[in-house]
């Protein structure tokens, strides 16, 4: 399997670092393909603009899905978005490892999607969950946050940790077709003393072991849609037999 792990944190010795770096051991241990983009090692530019085109179709108003369309029709895209998207396309399966920050991704990881995920090459029109451009491959993201798990759960008061990353998890990994797998989630880290964390790392390299096993989260299917993406209702529904 081809394995694309991508890295959002600023500190080399985090403790989500430490999970980047026991995600590749295992995997590569197992026998798989590793590729790594650190982003911030690679200090990646997270500015979507008109700049990541070189040779726009409409040089005087920017519509960036249209223009990441043209740019990758014509091979025009910025050289560091193609890289990235050529990464994407070939992998099996997408690691995302970072920190949440205030409810969602780093600033950086979530350019890092504006900018690879193009349109036309990722999704467009009904080219989207189910039908997207990524079906067949799988996600996984595996996030560290300093709160308690008791604070992001049903009846926590932030609520339902996998909820607050539909953006992500739906929005965009499951958008475009991947299969999303059950993320996996470190808590209360800064916090936490180093045999906890030990526990932490051991749990997550035996889930890396296993994720043949590990269950996808339910996205929708478009056979389940009307033209409109509204969703079919059946005749129970409507009140007729």
């Amino acid at each position: 399997m081809k394995v694309l792990v991508v890295h959002a944190h600023p500190e080399a010795k985090s403790f989500t670092s430490a999970m980047k770096s026991a995600a590749v051991d295992v995997l590569t241990a197992a026998g798989h393909s590793i590729e790594v983009t650190d982003l911030y090692a690679l200090n990646f530019n997270p500015v979507a603009n008109a700049a990541d085109f070189g040779a726009p179709k409409n040089d005087e108003y920017l519509v960036y899905a249209l223009e990441q369309r043209h740019g990758f029709e014509t091979g025009t895209l910025s050289a560091d978005i193609l890289t990235e998207v050529e990464k994407v396309r070939r992998c099996d399966l997408l690691l995302l490892t970072f920190p949440i920050y205030w409810f969602s991704t780093p600033a950086i990881l979530k350019g890092w999607i504006d900018r690879v995920f193009v349109s036309g090459a990722f999704y467009g029109g009904r080219r989207i969950y189910d039908r997207g451009a990524m079906v067949g491959k799988k996600a996984l993201v595996c996030a560290t946050l300093g709160g308690r798990q008791s604070m992001v759960c049903d009846g926590g008061i932030h609520g339902d940790l996998a909820m607050m990353l539909r953006p992500l998890l739906q929005g965009t990994l499951g958008y475009v077709g991947f299969d999303v797998l059950e993320p996996f989630f470190a808590y209360h880290v800064p916090y936490i003393q180093h045999q906890e964390r030990t526990e932490i790392l051991n749990a997550w390299r035996a889930s890396l072991g296993a994720l043949e096993h590990r269950p996808a989260m339910q996205m929708p299917a478009l056979a389940d849609f009307d033209e409109t993406l509204s969703r079919r209702l059946s005749s129970e529904c409507l009140g007729t037999t």
